[in-house]
């Protein structure tokens, strides 16, 4: 992905890449990843995703009356292997959805939830 960087914007190979990400605004590999997962979760909540991720995802529901109950906090199951436990999609996609803002999870279309995702791991990874 640098080096496509490096060929839209035609600059040499040793130049930095951090700003010409930002100029094209792509995200970074991890955040694309991020993003990825984060708009499945999303797409099971809309009832457009598969029905087997759809049930992997379970809504947290506290015991007691808390105020963070209308969150839309997904469960996070306890992982046995850290080694490859954690890169799991069972473990991964709640940890990610709890990690957004509310007003990126709350959002009311595919193309807004997007779009705010999108601006809000750019920030994140790109501090500006």
């Amino acid at each position: 992905m640098n080096n496509a960087a490096r060929l839209v914007l035609r600059k040499r190979k040793r130049d930095h890449v951090t700003h010409l990400l930002m100029t094209l605004h792509w995200l970074p590999i991890k955040a694309r990843i991020t993003y990825k997962i984060a708009t499945l979760c999303y797409c099971s909540f809309q009832d457009s995703a598969s029905s087997y991720l759809s049930s992997l995802l379970k809504p947290h529901v506290p015991t007691r009356n808390l105020r963070s109950a209308d969150a839309g906090h997904l469960v996070v199951p306890r992982i046995k292997l850290n080694a490859f436990g954690k890169r799991a999609f069972i473990y991964t996609a709640p940890s990610i959805w709890n990690s957004l803002p509310m007003s990126v999870r709350l959002s009311t279309s595919l193309l807004s939830f997007t779009s705010s995702l999108k601006t809000h791991l750019f920030r994140q990874n790109f501090n500006s």
